[in-house]
Formats: structure tokens, sequence, C-alpha cells
């Protein structure tokens, strides 16, 4: 999943509207510059996108109705339209690249608030900050010789690895393809809801 919000994040530098989408700090800087040069447009723009951020992870709320990772809650529904957002920005973007930041940030939000949290550690797919301070406090902790969870050691670096991954490919992506490069993460994204609901009906039947 952060593979995917890696690529996403990057079409929406490089092309859209050239700005971040899978996160809120740099958008809400921004919103703060706006309406502090009295700019209505922009600030209009700013807080539509953090908006639509917030509107995901509502929906998260009430397709999913938990924060932390576990088996059987509907993340089947709640991948499929995050997977049908981003198809729906690639379908309206020559209409209205607006809309298009609109719709792939609220996949964004959406993703973001389906899992919280998963064994213990705090989960954000879609940005790295938090990962980066979680990992530089565990390898510190390591350096001290003080128990450590290696494990969210571990997985910290696993999403960092991951979005990161996923902006190197979203870039490629976007000079071959430019703003349908979101049809990638689309269709990831349907794979993994597909594949989660495959795996859960078979855990269920087991």
């Amino acid at each position: 999943m952060a593979f995917i919000a890696g690529i996403v994040n990057v079409v929406g530098v490089l092309g859209l509207d050239h700005q971040a989408l899978t996160h809120l700090t740099g958008n809400t800087t921004l919103l703060s510059a706006a309406l502090a040069h009295a700019d209505l447009s922009a600030s209009v723009h700013f807080a539509s996108v953090l908006a639509a951020f917030l509107g995901g992870a509502v929906l998260s709320g009430v397709i999913v109705q938990g924060e932390s990772l576990v088996l059987g809650r509907r993340y089947g529904v709640a991948l499929a339209l995050e997977s049908a957002l981003l198809f729906g920005a690639v379908m309206v973007l020559s209409r209205s690249a607006g809309l298009a930041t609109l719709m792939a940030a609220c996949a964004c939000g959406l993703q973001n608030a389906m899992a919280s949290t998963y064994s213990g550690a705090i989960v954000r797919t879609t940005h790295v900050s938090g990962m980066f301070t979680d990992l530089g406090i565990g390898l510190g902790g390591l350096l001290r010789g003080a128990p450590t969870d290696r494990k969210r050691i571990a997985l910290c670096a696993l999403i960092i690895f991951g979005f990161f991954a996923g902006g190197v490919a979203g870039a490629f992506l976007f000079d071959a393809i430019a703003e349908r490069a979101l049809l990638v993460p689309a269709v990831l994204t349907a794979a993994v809801a597909i594949g989660y609901v495959a795996y859960a009906s078979w855990m269920h039947r087991r």
C-alpha cells in the first residue's frame, strides 16, 4: 500500500496540480500562506484538497469501523472504493484536473485511515514522516542497548522503502504516460482488494 501511495503522490507532484496528495502538512502550510496573502482562489483549492483527504478518512471510518488491522473487516470494500476513485480521477482528468486532484486525495485519505495500528505500531501508509521518526527512535534504542521492538523497526523500514520505490516507479510511469500513471495504482489497489476478499473467504472456510 505504501508503494501505491508513492506512485499517487509523485504523479500529484509532477502533474495534476503539482502538489503532494498523500499527506496534508504541505497543503496545510500552503493554505496558511494563501490565507495570509488573501489569495481566495488558492485558499479554496487547498482547503478543498484537505477536505477531500478528510472525506476519504471519514469514508474509511464508516466502512471499516475500526482502527486496528483485523482480518474480517470490510477492507475489500474500502480498497475497491479507493481503486474506483483513482480510476475516476483518470477519467475526469481531461475535463477537470482539479476534480481529479480531489478524487486522488480522497483515495489517499481512505487508504491512510484503513489501518491505523498494526502490532502496537502506528501505521501510516501514505506518508513517511512518522515512519522515519519511529525508525529513528528504534535505531537509537538499539545503539543505546535498550530493549527494542525489532519487528516495529522492520515495519517502519519496509513502509519507507515501499513509498520510496513507489515514487521512483511513479516518476518513470509519469514520464511515459503522464497522469494516466494513476491507472497503475488503481489496478494494484483493485488487485489487493480481490486478494484480501479471497484470503478472508478462505480463512473463514477453514
